[in-house]
Parts: structure tokens; sequence; C-alpha cells
């Protein structure tokens, strides 16, 4: 695999983990969650402690960061620390899960929110099912077939207004008399709705893990930052954390300017950020809110097109895919062309509900398994790690993440086990590894990684 140009900087590696993270879940996902635990301290708390172990994540991913600088994320760190045939079940959570469901989730997205005002424009009764979201896809592509720097300047940009038109709405909306004239209602609501099930809690925790799942998005693209010991773990760490801040800004705002009885009504229960922004101020903010989550959406579809292809790449320079991926130019086409394909099939025949629930659980499993094998290559250390005075907290990082992680599989593979009789979503998660297995043992190709 030659190696690329080295043009990303800390601030292009940042904008990417930024767009990764901010993307469908955080605009659909508290409405659920406030129907499921019917108290809004418990929403804002939620995003707390999910923001707060994806930051132990992210450090946990810098400290192999700063070890194995190359692209290849998930799949290059098991194949070295664990075994290959852990790179390569990883390399298929990405492939499968981590990147074609989660583009085709956000590209999804993009159609719920501009279908309306596309219809609306075009005097339309509606428009062929599916073509905004595919050709968002499109248009993703192109700009990253083009050239890494080109798109990656792009991004920034659009990143950059993403994050000042967020900015504005949090100003509003901490500045509005929606949010305190509701205050002594949800006050009045939380004396009442005291009780705490931790079951439907932890589901919900992992709902929201999705939002924050893409804090491990620099990794993909290791082999083109700048100075990757030094930028990827902190633009992973920056990026966690400020995504983090405006999540739980976003949501405190989400659920408390409307009466709860709205926010979970049946309509409204996916357009949660709108029905905030009516609240708010009107038709029009609810309009520019609209246009900040299609500019946020798509981003996030950018993003994963330009970091999932990395993978791709390094499982066929190891052997494991057919050399058809190789990242043999400046910019790896035939991976990108097949990232979009198989995200554009996953959109023809799934939907953004069955897609939400397996995709928390099962990229948390394989970050969690990824963050692990940290005890396994600290008997292997870096040359730096001697010194490094932040070798302990990372472990602590670590050991919270897994740890966290797990539980939370466990309950929430124990909720869905008690409503549906069957954990589908822990059984699709499992099979999702299962696969990337069972094309270790079909192949008998994977190597540790060069």
């Amino acid at each position: 695999m030659s190696a690329p140009n080295r043009s990303l900087d800390l601030a292009s590696a940042t904008t990417i983990v930024v767009a990764s993270m901010i993307g469908v879940g955080v605009y659909t996902t508290s409405g659920f969650t406030l129907a499921a635990l019917h108290n809004p301290v418990q929403v804002v708390l939620a995003w707390i402690i999910g923001g707060l172990i994806a930051i132990c994540g992210a450090i946990g991913y810098s400290s192999l960061a700063a070890k194995f600088q190359e692209s290849g994320g998930e799949y290059l760190f098991l194949s070295k620390t664990v075994h290959p045939a852990a790179g390569v079940m990883a390399g298929w959570v990405s492939m499968l899960a981590g990147f074609t469901g989660a583009i085709a989730a956000a590209a999804i997205g993009i159609e719920e929110y501009l279908a309306p005002v596309i219809v609306s424009v075009l005097t339309s009764e509606s428009i062929p099912q599916n073509s905004i979201a595919i050709v968002s896809i499109g248009i993703a592509t192109i700009l990253h077939c083009i050239g890494v720097r080109f798109a990656a300047r792009v991004q920034d940009l659009i990143v950059v207004v993403k994050l000042l038109m967020l900015a504005g709405f949090i100003y509003i909306g901490f500045n509005s008399t929606a949010l305190w004239n509701h205050e002594f209602e949800h006050a009045v609501h939380h004396a009442e709705e005291m009780s705490f099930d931790i079951l439907a809690f932890a589901k919900q925790l992992v709902w929201i893990s999705f939002s924050y799942a893409g804090f491990n998005a620099a990794i993909y693209i290791c082999g083109e930052v700048q100075q990757p010991q030094r930028n990827v773990p902190r633009a992973m760490i920056l990026g966690t954390s400020l995504v983090t801040l405006i999540y739980v800004l976003l949501n405190g705002i989400f659920v408390y300017t409307s009466p709860i009885a709205v926010i979970t009504a049946d309509e409204n229960l996916s357009q949660v950020a709108t029905v905030a922004a009516t609240s708010i101020g009107g038709t029009s903010l609810a309009n520019f809110v609209r246009i900040v989550i299609i500019v946020s959406l798509f981003t996030s579809v950018s993003a994963m097109i330009m970091t999932g292809p990395r993978v791709y790449a390094k499982m066929a320079d190891d052997g494991v895919l057919s050399s058809w991926f190789s990242f043999r130019r400046r910019t790896p086409i035939a991976s990108i062309i097949f990232q979009s394909l198989a995200a554009t099939l996953v959109i023809c025949i799934s939907s953004l509900g069955s897609l939400l629930g397996y995709l928390g659980l099962t990229l948390s499993l394989c970050s969690a398994l990824t963050v692990g094998s940290i005890f396994l290559s600290s008997k292997e250390k870096s040359p730096t790690a001697a010194s490094d005075p932040l070798n302990k907290w990372v472990i602590i990082a670590a050991l919270i993440y897994v740890s966290a992680t797990l539980v939370l599989a466990m309950l929430y593979g124990i909720e869905e086990y008690n409503r549906e009789g069957f954990p589908y979503s822990a059984l699709a998660a499992f099979g999702t590894l299962g696969i990337g297995l069972f094309s270790y043992i079909l192949t008998s190709k994977a190597q540790t990684p060069r």
C-alpha cells in the first residue's frame, strides 16, 4: 500500500470527528428517550453519561493511535494487538455497521428533513422514495473522489458553518421564554415521576451511544494526518469533548422548551428538534433548524464516506479483501465507490428505525473490544509510554469504557428479552461479528498487518 501524502492537519482531523459524531441520532433520539423515561432530568443525564463514556473511549483510542500511526482503525489495532481474526471481525463490523449502515441512516435522515421542503417548493404531492438519500451519497462520493485535500477543505468549511448555526440555536434557546415558561411544569412533573427503571435507562444509553459512535473517526485516516502521534489523539479528545457539550446543551433545549405531552406525541417523537424550534421561534426558526440538521447529516455522510474506505484498503493490503480495494492511489476511489453503493443498497432495503438500535449495540461492542486491547498492547510499550504521565489515566479510562459498555449491552439484552421475548438486536450484533470470523476462516489469508 503506497502511503498517501499527509495532507490533513489537526483542524481537519478534528472536524472529521465532529462531522462523524453529529448525525441523525442527536436530532431524533430524545423524543423516544423522554417517552421511555418520562423525566427530562433523566434524559439530559443520559446524554451526560453517554458523553463521559465516549470521552473515556476517545482517551483509550488515543493511546492506540499514538502507537499505530497508520490508517485502518479497529481492524489495524485488533490485528496487531489481539489476533488477525479479531481484526477481520472488526473490519466487517466497520464495513456492515460502522460505515455502510451509519451512512445509510444519516442519508435517510437527510431525506426525512429535506423532502417536505422540496415537496412544498415543487408543489408536488411526493417525490420518489429514497431519491434524496441516494443523491446526497452521490454528491459526497464525487467530492471525495476528486481528492482528499479538496474534500477535507470543503468539509472543514461546512462543519464550521454547522457549528456556528448550532451555537446560534443554543444561544436563542437559552434566551427564549419557552425554555423558562415550561420550567415550572417540568419541575412538577419531576416530583411526580421520581421512579428510575435501570433497564429502560440502559436501553436509552445504548441508543444514545450511536450518536457518540463517531468519536473514533480520526483513527481511520491516521496515514493521512500530519504528525499523527500528536494530532490524532488530540483530534479525538477535542472533538468528543466539544460534541458532548453541544449534545447536552441541545438536548436540554429539546426536552425543556415544549410540554412533555407534545414532545412525546406519536407524530413528534422523531422530530424533537423541530418541535423545540417551533416552541422557541415559530415556523421561521423551525425552518432554520431544519437547514442545520440537513447540513449536519450531510457532513456526517461525507465524513464516513471519507474514512470508511481507508479500512477496506488496509484489509485489502493484508489480503483479507480483494486487491480491488487497495489504496494504490492518493485517493481510494474504488473503495469509496463500493462504500457508496453498499450504503445505497441498505437505504433501499431498510428503514431508519430498524438501523438505530442495531448500530448502537454493534458499534459499542466492537469499540469496547478495541479499547480492551490496550491491556494487551501495554505489555509491549511504545518508546514514549514509560515517560507518558497520562498512561495510568489511559488505563483508568479504558476500564471505565469497557466496563460501562459491557454492562449496558447486558442490560439492553435483558430489557429486549423481557419486552420482545428474544434479544434480536444482540443476535444481530453478534451475527455481524460472526460474519467477520467466518470470513477469516474461509479465506485463511489474514495475516498480522505489516
